[in-house]
């Protein structure tokens, strides 16, 4: 996997929380068992397990300067 500098993954961290409140926002206006309601739930998940994965990138990085 390719290496990310500390800003770079901040930065899409701060990004991708954004547009993870964004839709949690928009989910509840949606109507469950439609197709856009199905989409924004599996999206909110991937955002959830995105955020997971670079926290992970950031506490290597800690370690390593440590």
């Amino acid at each position: 996997m390719d290496s990310y500098s500390t800003h770079d993954l901040l930065e899409a961290k701060r990004s991708i929380t954004s547009t993870l409140s964004k839709c949690e926002k928009a989910l509840l206006k949606l109507q469950p068992g439609r197709s856009q309601h199905t989409l924004t739930v599996r999206r909110i998940a991937a955002f959830h397990l995105a955020l997971d994965l670079i926290d992970r990138e950031l506490a290597k990085g800690e370690e390593a300067q440590a």
